[in-house]
């Protein structure tokens, strides 16, 4: 791997930015550069591209308050973990 190579956790880090279209285009390129070579990131993105929509089409005024408070510090809360086989976002205890 060479400096300019993203790595898992790094990935993680930029999925929400790449999704909104916000990385310029040289962080773009090293994005989509590592999707080619790591099928657990391109699983990773697929999956949160999944929430995303599955998410979306839940009215929020149809969730429970405290459900909607437990879910956004499940997302706030999610960390990268480097003693995995692949860095991947997971709950804080």
């Amino acid at each position: 791997m060479n400096a300019d190579e993203i790595i898992c956790e790094q990935l993680v880090e930029l999925v929400t930015d790449y999704l909104d279209g916000a990385l310029d285009p040289d962080v773009r390129a090293r994005f989509d550069a590592h999707l080619l070579e790591c099928d657990g990131c391109v699983n990773y993105l697929d999956q949160f591209r999944s929430t995303i929509s599955t998410l979306g089409r839940v009215p929020s005024d149809q969730l429970d308050e405290g459900f909607r408070e437990r879910l956004l510090d499940t997302f706030r809360g999610w960390t990268t973990t480097p003693d995995q086989d692949h860095d991947r976002p997971q709950p804080d205890p």
